[in-house]
């Protein structure tokens, strides 16, 4: 290979990093805007009276497979009876 052909390949190979970056980039500008209104929810949650611990529990429940939350709910109650709670 010429040197010319290098310089071609390695344009590429540039360009395409490139492109890499700033789509990472757009994505992580994206999450930060993502991550501001979700703070704004709450923040206007909170703001209405609700606690917004409780709101993060029930997001993250609402995640959770339905058969899995059940039995994780069951185990943590005949832990809370073995407790006296």
């Amino acid at each position: 290979m010429d040197d010319s052909s290098d310089q071609i390949t390695y344009r590429v190979a540039a360009d395409e990093l490139r492109a890499f970056i700033e789509r990472y980039e757009r994505l992580e500008a994206e999450k930060k805007d993502i991550a501001d209104q979700q703070k704004e929810v709450m923040a206007e949650a909170k703001g209405r009276g609700y606690d917004t611990k409780a709101l993060r529990k029930l997001v993250a429940l609402r995640k959770k497979d339905p058969h899995v939350l059940s039995e994780e709910e069951a185990v943590l109650e005949v832990y809370k009876d073995a407790l006296g709670m």
